[in-house]
């Protein structure tokens, strides 16, 4: 299945804006992490744009869908997405990280607009995930809940916990997707913690497994679509991505995980995705 050609282009066109838009904001705040922001771009585009039932005018909708940065500190392209979306205005991104504004380092609900809950400590957000859906389908809601993890968080044994229990309580409203980058904040994943075979554990703990390239918006808009029609089980998507994605010295690069963007490095990353002025 896939997107019209034209509703592609447009999501692929957002999504380079929303990298020049990220790398702009995080050069003029000297923090917050390019790395998995960049990761995640198209799996936030293309679930707000094409699959989440979301209403900016209406945060708290009861049935609408949630989602769960389970890797809280890409939160700077979960707002760039959630601002394009209409939650809050473009313009506030400048305010990141600042004292008293809205778009604190990690997600939070209490104040931001569309963030459907507190996010920081890995590990914890698919648990959070989970207990979403299972009340939503107690109040007999259509709605789904998407969460995505990072692969450096799945070493965490909570998230393992978390599987067993979706399994058993077959939340089949429930879509885990995994930023599958390879890299976390000391390295590459197979340096810190060694994890093969991960589609076969997914598998082996009952869930329903897809496999797509993260950064393609038609895979990721055909994987979601299959996810809606599978009754019984939570499913994973597991999405191939590169850290640092669209800048061609951050990719794959975990010293770029936290890193504040420099002059130099900012310059370079502009050229890069066409944003110089």
């Amino acid at each position: 299945m896939k997107l019209p050609v034209e509703e592609k282009t447009r999501l692929d066109k957002l999504c380079n804006q929303f990298r020049i838009d990220l790398i702009e904001t995080l050069h003029q705040r000297q923090t917050g992490h390019p790395g998995g922001s960049l990761s995640v771009c198209e799996i936030l585009t293309t679930l707000y744009f094409e699959e989440m039932n979301v209403d900016p005018a209406d945060p708290q909708m009861a049935d609408r869908d949630r989602l769960v940065l389970c890797k809280g500190h890409a939160a700077p392209m979960l707002y760039r997405v959630l601002a394009e979306k209409g939650f809050f205005p473009v313009d506030e991104m400048k305010t990141l990280r600042c004292l008293d504004s809205r778009l604190q380092g990690h997600p939070c609900p209490l104040e931001t607009p569309g963030v459907d809950a507190a996010t920081g400590p890995l590990g914890v957000g698919l648990s959070a995930a989970l207990g979403m859906s299972m009340a939503l389908k107690l109040n007999n809601s259509p709605a789904r809940v998407y969460a995505i993890l990072g692969d450096g968080e799945i070493e965490e044994g909570t998230v393992w916990e978390a599987l067993m229990a979706a399994v058993k309580y077959k939340a089949d409203n429930l879509c885990a997707v995994l930023d599958w980058n390879g890299v976390q904040l000391d390295g590459t994943t197979a340096e810190i913690m060694p994890m093969e075979h991960i589609p076969e554990r997914f598998k082996s703990f009952g869930w329903h497994v897809i496999e797509c390239n993260g950064h393609d918006v038609d895979e990721l808009y055909a994987a979601f679509e299959e996810a809606k029609t599978v009754k019984g089980q939570p499913t994973i998507v597991l999405a191939h991505t590169v850290k640092g994605k669209g800048v061609s010295f951050m990719e794959g690069k975990n010293g770029w995980h936290g890193k504040a963007v420099d002059d130099e490095s900012y310059e370079k990353a502009m050229i890069e995705l066409g944003g110089a002025k």
